[in-house]
């Protein structure tokens, strides 16, 4: 499913939450760590209560790579990634070559960054690495909670994958992330959304609406055979407004979808719908490739 995860690590306060989570990740096998250095800064200073303290990558990514093995994972560090600047474009370019080089299964991206104003992986290089990856890709949210970070993965309020909204426009790329879905051990209830957003008539709506809502009972029914607990939503509107609006309201702890398909699907990975989605969700988001768009 899982096996090879690359974690690309910053080291803000999310890093460690990003850590805290990885062994939820269903069939992880090993871990590759990944902090692209900027060679004219190799090490980050801060000026912390009037005390200047040095972090060297290095070292914090061996404290990263001991959190993990505790954790039982095989971990190896990349950390000679080396760019000339560190500019959005650079760091995406060295996220998405190490994914490349060593094949990995998916790659996993904090929603932000060290400066909250940049916000720098929140921004072009969270959309650069979606836009570009040749595999799947989870991007983290968090919203604020009293767990901080270095807590044990037990203390989270959910885990990753319990409770999984998957949006579907019935194409064959979103019928392949329920193929998925519906394998992953640990999910306690899947989400099923289809949202209804072209029509010039009420009566053409209704229409649409009871499709949808017959289409979608088929689906359940093929789920609940593979012993997964489903829930079904019909909504009318913008795609991205309901999805947000159905991962609140459900609490969903994921929202999956894949990077391919029609109309809707398509938009929200290369259009401005990525963007809504993914600086609004305040929930976990997994693209999923499973195969070539069509």
């Amino acid at each position: 499913m899982f096996e090879k995860v690359l974690i690309a690590l910053d080291f803000s306060p999310y890093s460690q939450k990003i850590l805290d989570h990885i062994s939820e990740i269903p069939g992880i096998q090993e871990v590759i760590l990944l902090h692209v250095v900027n060679d004219t800064q190799p090490a980050r200073v801060e000026l912390t209560d009037g005390h200047l303290h040095i972090e060297d990558p290095k070292i914090l990514l061996k404290e990263k790579k001991e959190y993990l093995l505790h954790l039982g994972l095989k971990v190896r560090i990349s950390a000679d990634v080396i760019v000339s600047a560190i500019t959005q474009g650079a760091v995406s370019h060295a996220i998405l070559g190490v994914a490349e080089t060593e094949n990995v299964s998916l790659i996993v991206i904090g929603a932000r960054g060290i400066n909250p104003i940049q916000e720098l992986l929140l921004g072009s290089v969270s959309s650069s690495v979606i836009r570009y990856a040749k595999t799947n890709v989870l991007l983290l949210h968090f919203s604020p909670g009293p767990d901080t970070p270095g807590t044990s993965p037990g203390s989270s309020r959910q885990k990753l994958f319990s409770k999984v909204l998957a949006p579907t426009d019935f194409s064959k790329p979103a019928g392949d992330v329920l193929a998925l879905v519906k394998t992953i051990p640990g999910i306690n209830e899947v989400i099923l959304l289809h949202v209804v957003n072209r029509a010039e008539s009420q009566s053409q709506i209704d229409v649409s609406v009871n499709e949808a809502q017959s289409r979608l009972l088929n689906i359940k029914k093929e789920c609940m055979g593979a012993g997964v607990d489903v829930k079904l939503h019909v909504r009318v509107g913008d795609p991205t407004e309901m999805i947000l609006s159905v991962a609140e309201e459900e609490d969903a702890s994921l929202i999956a979808m894949s990077a391919y398909g029609t109309d809707w699907v398509r938009d929200f990975l290369l259009g401005s719908t990525t963007f809504t989605v993914v600086r609004r969700s305040k929930r976990p988001v997994l693209i999923i490739r499973t195969g070539q768009e069509t």
